[in-house]
C-alpha cells in the first residue's frame, strides 16, 4: 500500500490520528459491554454458561462472516476499500453499528433471546468494516517503522473503552435502569439507544471531516496476494487465538468471582474488577505505544513509560469503586508488567512471546489457587493482552504492500476466535467448572508465544521497531 506522499513531503497525520482514536474508544466501550450482557441474559433468560456464551459466538462469529465477504469481494472483483477508501469503509461500519445498537429495541420489546443475538451479530457486521478500515489507516499514517507504536497508542484508547464499559454500562444494566438489580429487559433498551445515536454522530463528523486518502496503483487487484506471506498465515491463528483467549477470559470473570472459593461477589461488585482486566490493557497499550517509538532513547522511554504508568493507574483508580487496598495489589502486577516491557527490549516479537509466556504462568497460579490469589492472577493477565492485538496485526502486514487491506480483512477473519473458544469455554465451565474452563486460553497463549518467536527469527530483514 502506497501513500500519495513521500518521506520529506509527509504531512502531519495528528488530526486524523486523534478522529480515528474516537472509533477504537467507542467500539472498545461496547465490545466490553457483551461481558455485562451475558450475566444479566444469562440470568434474565435462565440460561447456561453455553447458552449465555452465543452473546459472544454471534457478534464474534460475524465478524468471520463479515471479513469473508470482505475476502471474497476482493478476491473476485477487487480490493473494496481500495474502491471506495477508508473513510468510505468507516461511514458504512458506523451506520451498521448503529442498526445494531437500535435492534436491540424490538429485542427488549419481544423479550427474545434469538433478537438480542440478532442485534449482536448486525453490530459486529459493523465492527468488522470498522476493524478492516481502521487498524490498516491507523498503521499508514505514518512511517512504516512506527507502526505498531501508533496502533498500540489507538489501541490504548480502545482499552480506555473497555475499562469503563463495566463501571458505567454496569451501573446503567444492573442498578440505573435495572430497577434496583431486577433482571428485566428494559433495562438495556435507553442505553443501547443511546449507543446507536452515539455512532450516528460519529459517522456525520467523519463524513464532514477532511481525512487524508492513500491509494493502490491497482484498485482492481484480485487473487489471493496476501497469502503468499507466512507471516500473514501465520498472524491469522495469532488473531484467532488472542482474541478467543481475551474474550473468553473477560466473559467468565464476573462469574469466576462469584464463586465462593475466590471472592464470593455479587455481579455489582465484580464489574468493578472486571474493569480492572480491561484497565490493565490499557496500562499496557499505553506503555506499548511509548516502549515501541524508535524515536525515543532508551532513557527517555523508560522515563516516560514510568510517568505514564503512573497517570494511567490514577485514572484507572479514580474510575473503579475498589478499596485502595484491594487496588495495590494490582500495583505489583503494573511494576511486573514494566520490568516484562525491559526485558522485550523494545522488539515487539519478543515482547510479544514473553507477554504470552507470562499469561500462561498467571492462568497456570489461577487454576492452583484460590481467593484472592486467583483473582489478581487472572486479572493481572489483562496487562499482558495489552499489545498482543497490536503487534501479532503489525508483524502480519509487515511487507505485504498492495495487499496490505486484503491481508487486513484475513487478519480481522481471525476475529473467528472471539466467537468460537468462549463458546468452547463455556462448555467445559458447565461440564468441570468455571475454574477448570481456563486451561483453554493456556493452549491460545502457547501459539501465540510460538508466533512471536517466529517472527523473531524470521522478519530479520524488519527493523527493531517493527518486530
Amino acid at each position: 500500500m502506497e501513500n500519495n506522499y513521500n518521506e520529506a513531503q509527509r504531512p502531519n497525520y495528528s488530526f486524523a490520528l486523534s478522529t480515528l482514536i474516537s472509533l477504537f474508544f467507542m467500539w472498545g466501550f461496547i465490545t466490553c459491554m457483551n461481558d455485562i450482557l451475558i450475566p444479566h441474559l444469562k440470568e434474565l433468560f435462565q440460561l447456561t454458561y453455553l447458552q449465555s456464551m452465543l452473546v459472544q459466538f454471534a457478534f464474534f462469529g460475524a465478524y468471520f462472516i463479515g471479513s469473508l465477504i470482505y475476502f471474497l469481494l476482493s478476491y473476485f472483483y477487487g480490493d473494496p476499500i481500495n474502491k471506495i477508501g477508508y473513510k468510505g469503509g468507516i461511514l458504512i461500519g458506523l451506520l451498521l453499528s448503529a442498526l445494531g445498537c437500535f435492534l436491540f429495541y424490538p429485542a427488549e420489546e419481544l423479550l427474545v433471546y434469538n433478537m438480542f443475538l440478532l442485534a449482536l451479530f448486525t453490530l459486529g457486521l459493523g465492527f468488522t468494516l470498522l476493524q478492516i478500515s481502521a487498524n490498516p489507516y491507523v498503521a499508514i499514517l505514518g512511517s512504516e517503522e512506527s507502526s505498531s507504536s501508533r496502533l498500540n497508542l489507538a489501541q490504548a484508547f480502545n482499552s480506555l473503552g473497555t475499562t469503563i464499559a463495566p463501571i458505567l454500562g454496569g451501573y446503567l444494566i444492573f442498578e440505573f435502569f435495572g430497577k434496583g438489580g431486577e433482571m428485566t429487559a428494559e433495562a438495556t433498551k435507553i442505553p443501547y439507544l443511546i449507543f446507536a445515536a452515539i455512532f450516528i454522530l460519529l459517522a456525520l463528523f467523519i463524513y464532514f471531516v477532511k481525512l487524508p486518502e492513500f491509494k493502490n496503483d491497482d484498485p482492481s487487484m484480485r487473487g489471493l496476494g496476501a497469502l503468499a506471506f507466512p507471516q500473514l498465515k501465520m498472524g491469522i491463528f495469532g488473531i484467532f487465538f488472542y482474541v478467543g483467549a481475551e474474550v473468553a477470559i473477560g466473559s467468565l470473570i464476573i462469574s469466576f468471582l462469584s464463586l465462593d472459593e475466590v471472592m464470593g461477589f455479587n455481579e455489582s461488585v465484580a464489574k468493578n474488577y472486571l474493569a480492572l482486566y480491561w484497565g490493565g490493557a490499557m496500562i499496557g497499550r499505553f506503555l506499548g505505544a511509548i516502549s515501541l517509538n524508535n524515536k525515543l532513547t532508551a532513557v527517555k522511554r523508560a522515563m516516560y513509560m514510568v510517568f505514564a504508568a503512573i497517570a494511567v493507574v490514577l485514572l484507572i483508580f479514580a474510575i473503579v469503586d475498589i478499596p485502595f487496598a484491594d487496588f495495590s495489589i494490582f500495583l505489583i502486577f503494573v511494576a511486573l508488567n514494566l520490568v516484562a516491557f525491559a526485558l522485550g527490549k523494545a522488539v515487539s516479537s519478543r515482547t510479544l512471546a514473553l507477554f504470552s509466556i507470562v499469561n500462561i504462568i498467571l492462568l497456570v497460579l489461577t487454576l492452583v489457587s484460590s481467593g484472592v490469589v486467583a483473582m489478581w492472577c487472572l486479572l493481572g493477565i489483562g496487562l499482558f493482552n495489552s499489545i498482543m492485538w497490536s503487534n501479532i496485526f503489525t508483524l502480519s502486514i509487515t511487507g505485504l504492500g498492495k495487499h496490505t487491506s486484503q491481508g487486513s480483512s484475513l487478519l480481522v477473519m481471525g476475529i473467528l476466535g472471539g466467537a468460537l473458544i468462549p463458546l468452547i469455554q463455556g462448555g467445559l465451565a458447565d461440564a468441570f467448572g468455571v475454574r477448570f474452563s481456563f486451561i483453554l486460553p493456556m493452549f491460545c497463549y502457547a501459539y501465540i508465544a510460538f508466533y512471536g518467536f517466529y517472527c523473531l527469527k524470521n522478519l530479520k530483514g524488519a527493523s527493531k521497531a517493527e518486530l
